[in-house]
């Protein structure tokens, strides 16, 4: 018994180094992609990207709430059916605790840090362009982009609790397109 139990703690040991790894990457290919772009788009694209990235965390907080906050058995229904999506709603629902983390720690959190990076160079842009003080530019903006990550991922979340199951199958359809369902 004693076994299964130290096996279980190398597992999870085994899933904060994968999952680590997996953020350090995508942290890693996110920034890059901000850094190269950023500094040599129109301020009206750096802005909408910065808009991207925080819709996009919010996208996947609300999913990471769906997966926690869902029904399961619906999904078992719809996979008996042979319901494109459904199998992968169960594997989701099965490991909604690795994927609750993935989406809201690793997407989520790394949305929020880069779009707050971005807004750094953004407000940069702003009080060059405009002869602003730069330190009043870069408190508006970064004020700006928290409140909009933070109510955007409120609102996200009460959605999410009440219609977990209608976001979780639609988040697992799109990815089925991408992976096939045994």
């Amino acid at each position: 018994m004693k076994k299964n139990k130290n096996k279980k703690k190398n597992t999870n040991y085994v899933w904060i180094a994968k999952i680590t790894l997996i953020a350090f990457l995508i942290s890693f290919l996110f920034s890059g992609i901000s850094e190269t772009i950023l500094p040599n788009t129109p301020l009206v694209l750096g802005i909408i990207l910065v808009f991207v990235f925080i819709i996009l965390g919010v996208i996947f907080d609300m999913v990471g709430v769906a997966v926690t906050s869902s029904d399961e058995k619906q999904f078992h229904s719809m996979s008996a059916r042979k319901v494109k999506g459904a199998k992968t709603a169960v594997g989701f629902k099965k490991n909604a605790e690795k994927v609750a983390s993935f989406c809201n720690d690793v997407i989520g959190d790394i949305c929020g840090i880069i779009s707050g990076s971005a807004g750094v160079m953004i407000a940069t842009n702003i009080s060059m362009k405009l002869n602003l003080h730069p330190f009043w530019v870069s408190l508006t903006v970064t004020a700006l982009i928290a409140a909009l990550t933070i109510g955007g991922k409120a609102l996200g979340k009460g959605v999410a609790i009440a219609k977990g199951n209608n976001i979780l199958f639609m988040f697992s359809k799109i990815i089925s397109l991408f992976k096939r369902e045994k």
